[in-house]
């Protein structure tokens, strides 16, 4: 099995949240590994949103409510204004993968944000997350104080704009297919299905 699926995707986004259960039951489904690839939608210093804005308010009552409710998912508009920089949660990630935490780690913070409220711009914050994932609370504060992956993170970053293209999140890579935004797991199996049926005739071929 060859087939890549990669999900572009930022910490702060409720989509990702959002669309994240969806994706997992349908990769499982096809045996098929989830990679989570770093994506900042604000990078310092681009200013951040602020919940109270007429944009998050809008789309969290018209879409995200919505959606979350048909999902079953209790999310919650997190009340940080402005929204936090994800640079330092995305350092940690790096940590995270380095430590074979990556997904466990990558599920904490979106719950902690947007199920919890909890502002994942904190050091204080990210520390106690990471030890309730497994990983050693002391090296990975060192690690975000020190900036030890800061480099990491920025060559995934210019990666998901530059190689891979990426402008929004979430973006999903399949194969040969990319979504973009919000998709359900029959979405995502109707997408599976085709690029592992042209994987097959691919190598026939």
């Amino acid at each position: 099995m060859t087939l890549k699926l990669q999900v572009y995707s930022d910490f702060v986004c409720p989509y990702c949240i959002l669309a994240e259960g969806e994706l997992e039951a349908a990769a499982a489904e096809k045996g098929i590994e989830v990679e989570y690839v770093p994506f900042e939608l604000r990078p310092y210093p681009t200013p951040t949103l602020r919940p109270e804005g007429e944009y998050i308010t809008k789309d969290w009552k018209e879409r995200v409510y919505p959606i979350a409710a048909e999902l079953g998912i209790p999310i919650v508009k997190p009340p940080f204004s402005p929204q936090p920089y994800t640079h330092l949660a995305f350092e940690g990630y790096q940590f995270a993968i380095e430590h074979g935490k990556a997904k466990a780690y990558n599920k904490r913070m979106y719950e902690a944000f947007f199920l919890e409220s909890k502002n994942i711009g904190e050091i204080d914050v990210l520390t106690e997350l990471a030890g309730e994932v497994g990983l050693d609370k002391a090296a990975y504060r060192k690690a975000l104080e020190e900036r030890t992956y800061r480099e990491k993170h920025r060559e995934a970053l210019h990666h998901a704009y530059y190689v891979a293209n990426v402008s929004s999140a979430p973006t999903f890579i399949i194969g040969e297919t990319v979504i973009r935004g919000m998709a359900f797991k029959h979405q995502f199996l109707e997408v599976i299905e085709r690029e592992l049926q042209r994987e097959l005739e691919s190598a026939a071929g």
